[in-house]
């Protein structure tokens, strides 16, 4: 496929908006290596090679481990994921997959009893801010592969 716009280039006050929201993110209560296994998961979800290829590297470059990526899209039958890994990725997943206009009760419930409120508020941001990243990286058709790690280090 070719791309169509390198908005990284061609768009960069409109990235400064999204960098902004990485250096937010940056600082926030959630733990980095969660906040960057959400960012995995939903790329997965949505299908974003260039996130996928991104998100992959930099976990591997910060010690996560290549059993827990490979097993990622299957967390709920791993056991390699802790209780307050499994609350954030159940809300990835719903947040990400909204059906019917809504987010189920079940997840919220869940992810309610692992996050603080505040933290949540970060966690639903990170994921919403993924979705974003992923659709312009699909709908630009951004090249995936020759990633370089750490690369985008606000996002």
């Amino acid at each position: 496929m070719e791309q169509r716009i390198n908005f990284f280039e061609k768009g960069q006050n409109a990235m400064k908006a999204l960098y902004g929201i990485g250096g937010y993110l940056a600082k926030s209560p959630v733990e980095q290596p969660l906040l960057n296994l959400i960012y995995f998961r939903v790329s997965q979800i949505n299908g974003c090679a260039y996130c996928l290829d991104m998100h992959s590297k930099d976990l591997r470059a910060k010690g996560e481990t290549e059993q827990r990526l490979y097993m990622l899209d299957a967390w709920r039958e791993a056991t390699a994921y802790t209780a307050r890994e499994r609350a954030a990725l159940a809300w990835a997943e719903a947040v990400t997959k909204i059906t019917n206009g809504n987010v189920p009760d079940e997840a919220y419930t869940e992810v309610q009893s692992q996050f603080t409120d505040q933290e949540l508020i970060d966690l639903t941001l990170a994921i919403t801010t993924i979705n974003t990243y992923n659709r312009f990286n699909i709908a630009f058709r951004t090249p995936a592969g020759d990633y370089k790690v750490g690369a985008h280090s606000a996002h």
